[in-house]
């Protein structure tokens, strides 16, 4: 939305990184990177990165708001370490930027946003199945 703008007060703040679905693609196929999916567990349900760990960022999406996960970043701490490689991403990127931001924050060093989220991962695969 706006521009980056560092503060002179309190702490620096960290970049956080994102990639394209053909980035992020190669990045798991090479074996270093794994994958949080950050959707609700009824999504990750229903089709998910091959070796994804779930950790919801909302536990509710209600017309009356969101229940954002108090425990996100320690649930996620428990699975990796702060400089364990690893992709964040949810349906169409927008949760996965916060969750993203907030690990960055709480100090993790090589995580990455998946930009466009499972979706644009869905589009850039384009499973064509074959017609015989």
């Amino acid at each position: 939305m706006g521009s980056l703008r560092s503060s002179s007060s309190g702490g620096e703040k960290k970049k956080m990184e994102s990639v394209d679905a053909e980035e992020a693609c190669a990045l798991l196929s090479s074996g270093q990177y794994q994958y949080v999916d950050v959707r609700m567990w009824e999504d990750f349900d229903k089709g998910h990165v091959a070796g994804a760990r779930n950790v919801p960022y909302y536990l509710s999406v209600t017309p009356h708001g969101k229940e954002k996960n108090p425990d996100f970043v320690a649930q996620v701490a428990a699975l990796h370490a702060k400089d364990d490689l690893f992709l964040v991403g949810c349906r169409s990127g927008v949760r996965s930027k916060l969750a993203t931001a907030d690990l960055v924050n709480a100090g993790f060093k090589n995580v990455k946003n998946l930009e466009g989220g499972y979706l644009s991962l869905l589009r850039s695969a384009d499973p064509q199945p074959p017609h015989q």
